[in-house]
C-alpha cells in the first residue's frame, strides 16, 4: 500500500528568520499561529480517516515554524507512535541535543532534516549566525540516535555556486539524505532567479558529483522534477513502454498524494505557493482532495508548456516557482530549458 502524505505545520514559532521563508515572506510582522492540542488530536483523526477512504498509508512531515517549539509536541509524537504512524521532522539544529535526539527515536522519528543553503559566511546570512556550525554539529547528533539525517539546500541565485562545494560537505559529515530544491518566489524579488542554461549546468554539475560519491553512505534524493527532463536527455530515463495513456506517474504531488496543513487549519495543495483549497477543522479532507478546489492542480492539460512536453506524465516542473516567477502556475517552469515547437 503506497503512502500519502502531509506536511503539517503544528506553529509558527521560529528562532530564525529566513529569507526564503513563506510565513514571513510578505510581512515580518505576521502574527504567530500554534495549534492547539485538541486541534492536532481532531486534525489527526481527519488524516486517518482520509487515508482509510482512499486506501493510502498516512506519512507525516511535521514542522513549523520550529515545530520542537510547540508546547504540545512531546505529545503530538506520542500519538503517532501509539498509532504506529512514521514521521519526519523538518526543524532547526538550535534546540537538539544527546537527550532530545534519543527521545524522539524512541518516540518513532524517521528522519530530521536540516537545512544547509550555503558554506558558513552564505548560510548564516540566510538565516542565522551561528546556524551554520549548529546544523553541522547536531548532524552526528541526530545519527547516533538511531535517526536518519536528512540535509536540504534551498537553490537561488545567491548560493547556486556554492552546492557542489555543500555536496562534498554533506558526504564529509555522513549525512544519510540530500536533496535540494529551488527558491520560490513569493513577491515582486526576482533578484534570486537562475537562468535555465544555468540551471541545467548545475544539474550537470551535481551529477558528476553524486557519482563521484555514489558508494558513499549518503543518498542523493532527486527532488526536483527538472531531474526528469535531465536524466532524459542522458539516456539515463526513458518512458515506460507500458505506460498506461493519461495517467501520471511522478513529477507535482499536489493532487496526487499529498496536502499541506497550516497551524490555523487551513489547507494548501503546496506549501510553496498561495493555493489553499479548504480549512481541515470545517471539511473531511478526502473531500478537500476529491474537490473542485483541489481539480485545479489536476487539469495537467493548462499547462502552458508541459502540456506539449512528452514528459508530461512525469515531470512538470514546479508549478510553485513559475507562480511565484509569473503570477500563473500553469506558466513554463521558469528553469525548463527544453525548447517546444509551437
Amino acid at each position: 500500500m503506497e503512502y500519502f502524505s502531509f506536511q503539517w505545520h503544528i506553529t509558527d514559532t521560529c528562532d530564525q528568520r529566513c529569507e526564503h521563508c513563506y510565513i514571513f515572506a510578505e510581512d515580518h510582522r505576521a502574527r504567530i499561529v500554534e495549534m492547539p492540542l485538541d486541534q492536532m488530536r481532531f486534525v489527526l483523526d481527519n488524516c486517518l480517516r482520509m487515508c482509510e477512504k482512499v486506501g493510502r498509508l498516512p506519512y507525516f512531515y511535521i514542522t513549523g515554524g520550529d515545530p520542537i517549539l510547540h508546547r504540545d509536541f512531546w505529545t503530538l509524537l506520542s500519538l503517532l507512535k501509539d498509532r504506529e504512524i512514521p514521521f519526519t521532522i523538518l526543524g532547526n539544529p538550535f534546540h537538539l541535543n544527546v537527550a532530545v535526539c534519543r527521545r524522539l527515536a524512541e518516540l518513532g522519528c524517521d528522519k530530521y532534516q536540516l537545512s544547509i543553503d550555503g558554506l558558513r559566511e552564505t548560510h548564516d546570512s540566510i538565516r542565522k549566525p551561528g546556524s551554520f556550525d549548529a546544523t553541522l554539529e547536531k548532524i552526528p547528533c541526530i545519527r547516533d540516535a538511531g535517526i536518519k539525517c536528512a540535509v536540504m539546500t534551498t537553490v537561488s541565485g545567491k548560493n547556486i555556486a556554492e552546492l557542489p562545494d555543500i555536496v562534498s560537505l554533506v558526504v564529509e559529515r555522513d549525512v544519510d539524505i540530500f536533496a535540494f530544491g529551488r527558491y520560490c518566489p513569493t513577491s515582486a524579488e526576482k533578484e534570486n532567479h537562475i537562468a535555465p542554461r544555468d540551471y541545467r549546468a548545475l544539474l550537470e554539475t551535481c551529477w558528476a558529483k553524486f557519482e563521484e560519491h555514489k558508494d558513499s553512505g549518503t543518498t542523493f534524493n532527486l527532488k526536483d522534477h527538472l531531474w526528469t527532463l535531465f536524466l532524459h536527455e542522458k539516456g539515463l530515463f526513458e518512458i515506460p513502454d507500458d505506460a498506461a495513456e493519461g495517467a501520471i506517474y511522478d513529477g507535482c504531488n499536489c493532487g496526487n498524494c499529498h496536502l499541506t496543513i497550516l497551524p490555523a487549519g487551513d489547507v494548501y495543495a503546496c506549501r510553496r505557493m498561495e493555493s489553499r483549497v479548504g480549512s481541515v477543522f470545517s471539511e473531511n479532507l478526502r473531500d478537500i482532495f476529491t474537490g473542485e478546489a483541489m481539480d485545479a492542480y489536476r487539469q495537467y492539460d493548462k499547462f502552458e508548456k508541459c502540456s506539449k512536453c512528452e514528459l508530461l506524465r512525469f515531470c512538470r516542473g514546479c508549478p510553485a516557482v513559475a507562480r511565484g516567477t509569473t503570477g500563473n502556475m500553469y506558466a513554463p517552469d521558469p528553469q525548463c530549458w527544453k525548447e517546444i515547437g509551437a
